[in-house]
This record gives C-alpha cells, structure tokens and sequence, in this order.
C-alpha cells in the first residue's frame, strides 16, 4: 500500500513555552511538516480533520501501543512505559533528555529540543492525529510522494524497531495493510517467545489473569494498553468488581466496544468478545495480534475523505521542471481552473518539497489555464520534487509529485488526472 511521505522535524520541547510542550511518550510524538497543506489532502476515516497548527500535529505510531505514561490522570508500570518512550525518542536522535520533576511528562531539556525527520502516513485518526511510521533524518523521496511501505522498510521504522524489541505490544487496526499485518504479527511473535521487554512481565493475557482490585493495583501492571484505557474509566465509575466490566463495554459500542475482527475464527466481533473479567481477575482471551481493531466510525455526514479542492476546483496540470538552458526564472507551471466561474488567485501560493513558497496573484477565468513563471523560492528539483497549492487559508487545493525518470530536458510534464 501506499503512504504519503511527509518531511518535517520532530518536537519534543517548546523553547518559548517548555511547561507547555509535547507530552511525548512510546508511541505518539509531536512532528511539524514541511508542508502543512499536504496533511489537509490525507484521508480521515473517522471524520475528524487533522489536529495541526502552527507547532505541528501528533503522530500515532501504526501498529503498536506503548505502556501509557499518562492516561486520564492514570499510567501503567512506569518503567516499561517511560522505557518505551526514551526507547523512541532515542531512535529519533534526541539526546540528554530530562523531565520536569512537578511535570514527569514534559521535557525540561534535552541536547535537542528539535529533530528532523520523517513519516509515511495514509490517514487522520479519531482523535485529529496523523496515523503512520515514523522515521529519523532525511529520504531520499520528494516532500508529498506516495511510497510502497514494505515488510523490508516498515523494519526499519521506529514502530517496527520497537515492536522487535518487545517495548510495546501490537494494536493492528484497519488502516494496516493485511501483509505488513501479518509480518508484524510475526514480528511480535517472536518478542513475546524470546520473553524480550514487556513481555516478560506481562499479564491478563491468554497465558493468565492479572489481579485489578483498584486503580492503584492497575498502575502497577503490564498490561494491553488499550484494555488498561477502558478499564480506567471503569474503576473510576466505582464498580467494586470486574463482573460488571463486560456490560458496561457493550453500553457504548463506540467509544468502549471497539468492533473487531477475530482472525483465527474469521468472524466479526466486539472487545468484551476478547475479555473474561469476573471479580478481580481480568484477561484477554485472544493475543493481539490475532484480531484487528475497526477506527471509530465517522459521525452521519462527516467526510472521511477531504474535499479534492478548495474555494474552486484548481489543479495543477503541467510543469517544466528543466527548461532548455538555465532553469532559474524559466521553470513553469501550468494551473488550470475546472469551473465555469472565475477564481481569485491572490492569497494563493504553490510550495515546493523544500517549504519554498511562490505567491499567486490575478484572476483565473472558468475554463481557462495559466502559465506561472517559478521565481526563486520555488524551484522544481530535477531529480523529482512535489508541488502543492494552497489557498489564502493554507488548506490544501491540489498536489502533484512526479519522479526523475519523468525529467527530460526542455520537456513538459503532464499530471494525468
């Protein structure tokens, strides 16, 4: 399957706000892309728009969940859970890193309080956050191309390394391609044979119950991380035992309910299918690796795709990234408005990979193209680039990627569409 390759850098720290920074933890990190219109066009299965701004957006590592360091004023086991989250931060080159001690989540200072980087993503989650693989330093592939994530390269992402690991368990949702699936199921397989990380401690799984007679039981354990959320809430509600726990998932099918599906019998199901709890005791009856998690749904008419193009249907049709001679100031690209109506361009802008941004001005008439001469704040790389246009607002309008081998001197390049 494809993923959109976003560049950016990772944040772990605000230098001007740093009681306020991220939270980072094992598997969420805040990231600021290079080109923030290109994760408007990303896909939205859940209905809900990315949650970015002018610090960036977080990322929800695919296919894993970490030990969580904070939950609703709760954590688990502290030292897998901030194992996890150093064992990222690590991976991404972050050094020195050191926690307030009144606020043990956010980093008082670090060597780095910025990394660049990079993810493949292929969607928004429920919660505004981006959904992908995240890895350190720079790709080789232009800012917004689409790249086939395979079993070889999914390795070498921080998800996968911390996986092998043993430092988090495995949360396979839908968004997963059924073959990099498979592999990592095989990947966690294979950690929790070798007892690495977590698993050697870990409990309420189909090897045995884990005992939860309160919260403060609950902190202490290694456990799935998503059974740990639901049980939070539960013990919070005051229920003095787990044989209630059952019903009260199937009381709110959306939020504690999650819809799965079992992979060893090939039927549909819910998580209280996967769960025994009867008075203290609780226990997954399936590995988590052998079902996959539906995103929540979107709520009725919210668009789990976004809109192809915004205030009017402009695309980018054509563009020379190698005119003959000197490419500075010759570099063109060709727009092209769709619609019967004329488009006020002023505002607009078109980016590159690099964040250069060209200003647009005038009015585009319905039907008709226009020919923009590239300044120096654009320019279209000849070893392949992405180009983007946005609107006075910075939401996204169209974007078009193309690759060196579809470079040819003096030779335009046509966006089939």
């Amino acid at each position: 399957m494809s993923y959109t390759l976003l560049r950016g850098e990772f944040v772990i720290r605000y230098a001007d706000l740093p009681r306020q920074g991220p939270e980072p933890d094992g598997d969420t990190v805040k990231f600021r892309p290079d080109s923030p219109a290109l994760v408007e066009g990303l896909p939205r299965p859940s209905g809900t728009p990315p949650g970015i701004n002018a610090r960036g957006v977080s990322i929800r590592l695919e296919a894993i969940d970490a030990l969580e360091t904070h939950f609703s004023g709760a954590h688990q086991e502290l030292g897998g859970a901030n194992q996890a989250r150093d064992e990222l931060l690590k991976f991404l080159g972050f050094t020195n890193v050191v926690y307030f001690a009144d606020l043990p989540n956010k980093v008082q200072s670090a060597d780095q309080d910025t990394m660049r980087g990079h993810v493949l993503t292929n969607g928004v989650d429920a919660n505004g956050r981006l959904i992908g693989f995240v890895f350190p330093g720079e790709p080789a592939a232009p800012d917004g191309s689409a790249v086939f994530l395979d079993e070889t390269l999914v390795d070498q992402s921080a998800n996968g390394v911390l996986l092998k690991a043993g430092s988090v368990y495995p949360a396979f949702y839908a968004t997963l391609p059924a073959a990099l699936r498979v592999h990592l199921g095989e990947v966690s397989r294979a950690a929790r044979a070798a007892q690495s990380g977590i698993w050697a401690r870990s409990t309420g799984d189909p090897n045995g119950t884990a005992k939860v007679p309160d919260a403060h039981a609950l902190s202490q354990l290694v456990l799935w991380p998503k059974l740990f959320r639901r049980l939070v809430p539960y013990l919070a509600s005051g229920f003095g035992s787990l044989d209630g726990f059952g019903a009260w998932l199937r009381a709110d099918p959306v939020h504690r309910d999650d819809a799965l599906f079992l992979l060893p019998t090939g039927e549909y199901g819910n998580v209280h299918d996967v769960i025994r709890a009867a008075g203290q005791e609780i226990q997954l009856t399936l590995w988590p690796e052998d079902f996959i998690i539906s995103p929540d749904p979107a709520p009725p008419g919210a668009p789990t795709r976004p809109q192809p193009a915004a205030v009017g249907d402009v695309l980018i049709v054509a563009a020379l990234p190698d005119p003959a001679g000197a490419d500075r100031g010759h570099e063109l690209v060709t727009l092209l408005n769709t619609t019967p109506a004329p488009v006020d361009l002023t505002g607009w802008a078109l980016t590159d990979a690099a964040g250069g941004r060209h200003s647009l001005t005038g009015s585009l008439t319905g039907g008709s193209v226009l020919q923009v001469t590239l300044g120096s704040a654009v320019t279209l790389g000849n070893a392949g680039d992405a180009l983007v246009l946005v609107d006075p607002g910075g939401g996204l309008v169209d974007q078009v990627a193309y690759k060196a081998e579809m470079v040819r001197a003096g030779r335009t390049i046509c966006f089939g569409r």
